[in-house]
């Protein structure tokens, strides 16, 4: 499931529940799509609702990141959960995406 909101020159992504390799498909193309009609300046991944999430979702957040490169914009991922945070960490992410605390 993924809600949006846009203000300004951001858009944010607001993802619930799984993010695995079943899920995370359609929760890429919905980002995408989003990302292609708004052509934001700030893409935001807000993380509040995910329950679980693996490997995929590091996927997910990775190739946002390059479709943003693409369309000039910046991916910042927030309001991550403790497993959430720590899969992100280890996965060094943070070395190139911001990394927002609520």
């Amino acid at each position: 499931m993924v809600l949006f909101k846009a203000e300004k020159d951001t858009l944010t992504a607001y993802l619930g529940g799984d993010i695995d390799h079943h899920t995370s498909k359609n929760f890429r193309d919905e980002i995408d799509s989003e990302m292609a009609r708004l052509m934001p300046s700030v893409l935001r991944l807000d993380f509040r609702d995910v329950h679980f999430m693996d490997s995929s979702g590091v996927g997910l957040v990775m190739g946002r990141y390059k479709t943003g490169l693409i369309y000039g914009c910046k991916v910042v991922v927030a309001s991550m959960p403790p497993k959430v945070e720590k899969i992100m960490k280890m996965s060094g992410l943070g070395r190139i995406i911001t990394f927002e605390k609520e």
